[in-house]
């Protein structure tokens, strides 16, 4: 799952990339999770995976207030 193998050695498949980059922004504590659990079999190939997510995690704690604010 979400490996292809190539004469360049093992690789992650693009399929599940894009699946992961077309995901709607999180609206909710549920969309939050759904993300995490999604993108969380690609940890061990993004460099310092838990530092960048810890922010959304830090959102599942209780009594948090959620204000989703893109940067563009």
């Amino acid at each position: 799952m979400g490996h292809e193998i190539s004469e360049k050695g093992v690789e992650e498949d693009r399929a599940e990339i894009e699946v992961i980059a077309k995901l709607h922004m999180p609206k909710c504590v549920k969309d939050i999770r759904s993300f995490l659990g999604h993108t969380s079999f690609f940890q061990r190939f993004i460099k310092n995976f838990r530092k960048i997510a810890r922010p959304l995690t830090n959102l599942l704690a209780k009594d948090v207030s959620f204000t989703f604010v893109l940067n563009v």
